[in-house]
């Protein structure tokens, strides 16, 4: 069962009217999905005897992640989640990941067929939702894509469609919603992402979200979040720790490679785990958006983008454990992993507490994009 939430107080010039904090020292009461990928794993080694690899992976299958939505209908799914968390006193995490031409059709593409469709997408996700608490991250990459100067859409009409979409989620009383701003690696404007992020509605939702797939250090984040968020008027945000322990790949890892650097990078290791206790008054939790373990893409020899990858998983708990492991490269799904005799050595410490423009100018903005989704729901139950 999960930690008794309570409510946040009001937050600045935002509420979060879904946010609880654990008793200190105990995770946030976020809602665990117990049949993922990862789960599934951990449950089928342990019955084949290595209980040493099960270990590790329940360091991933006993958190909570994010369950990403692009299914035509997410009302059933919605319902069914928000309904299990409300009876153990948990808050689940969703992605909405469904706008009309998604990913400015690179990697992602896909998305609603159009805007009406989407208007009654999300309209269908909010009447999954109800009345009970859920967190949502909106729209992975789809300010930050606009931003820089994604020219298949008018500018103006995706981030009203954004906007539309806030203000029918946070009339669900208990929404926090939160709307992606990419990375500290991506949009260098801030003053331009703010103003694009302030006509997607990010002043009426709860702030918000950083790092989505992405790889940057905590610190990185925070130092880039503060910025965004007083060029918003003191905006709160989330920050997706999954994947950043070790921070993000070396500048010319993959030079004369065709591989891009995001894409299932070796040597990553897991981050902080899901908490509201984050010691820092802007940011209101450090959440698990991508699922770790899960491919980013048929490179360097992982599945599908959105698919399962043991050995891939089983590197990222390695990496987050002291003392450090010597790196090996992940192996093909198709490879079975040799039994790990050695005990898990002890957890990393956590860290310490410590205390609208109508008008859209192309910015300069660096052209490396996040890729922070990968994945539709058809490749897996689950998200990138």
């Amino acid at each position: 069962m999960g930690v008794t939430l309570g409510v946040l107080p009001l937050l600045g010039m935002l509420t979060a009217a879904c946010w609880a904090a654990a008793p200190e020292g105990e995770q946030a009461g976020f809602w665990v999905d117990p049949d993922t990928a990862g789960a599934r794993k951990a449950r089928v080694l342990a019955e084949r005897g290595r209980e040493a690899e099960a270990s590790l992976l329940r360091r991933i299958a006993d958190r909570p992640v994010a369950v990403w939505l692009t299914e035509e209908n997410p009302t059933p799914r919605v319902a069914r989640i928000t309904e299990e968390a409300a009876g153990d006193g948990q808050v689940p995490i969703f992605v909405a990941y469904n706008i009309p031409q998604r990913d400015c059709g690179h990697y992602s593409a896909g998305g609603a067929g159009s805007d009406s469709a989407y208007r009654r997408w999300v309209a269908r996700l909010a009447q999954g939702l109800g009345n009970r608490k859920a967190v949502v991250v909106l729209e992975p990459d789809a300010v930050p894509h606009t931003v820089a100067g994604c020219r298949n859409r008018a500018r103006a009409d995706r981030l009203a469609l954004l906007d539309e979409a806030v203000r029918t989620l946070k009339a669900r009383p208990g929404a926090s919603v939160y709307v992606d701003a990419g990375n500290a690696s991506w949009i260098k404007d801030i003053d331009a992402l703010a103003r694009y992020l302030s006509s997607a509605g990010v002043k009426r939702a709860d702030g918000f979200a950083l790092n989505v797939s992405n790889f940057q250090t905590t610190k990185v984040s925070e130092e880039y979040g503060d910025k965004l968020s007083r060029a918003l008027g003191g905006a709160h945000y989330v920050i997706d720790t999954s994947r950043n322990g070790n921070g993000p790949p070396p500048d010319g890892q993959d030079q004369g490679s065709d591989t891009e650097s995001w894409c299932n990078p070796p040597d990553r290791a897991l981050g902080t785990p899901p908490t509201t206790h984050t010691g820092h008054p802007l940011v209101d939790a450090y959440l698990w958006v991508k699922r770790p373990g899960e491919s980013d893409g048929t490179c360097r020899g992982g599945p599908p983008a959105g698919q399962w990858w043991t050995d891939y998983a089983l590197q990222l708990v390695r990496g987050s454990l002291e003392p450090p492991q010597a790196p090996e490269p992940p192996r093909r799904p198709d490879q079975e992993s040799p039994q790990q005799p050695s005990p898990e050595p002890p957890q990393r410490p956590e860290p310490q507490q410590a205390g609208a423009a109508s008008a859209f100018p192309a910015p300069a903005a660096d052209p490396v994009t996040s890729h922070a989704p990968t994945s539709p729901a058809t490749a897996s139950p689950a998200s990138p």
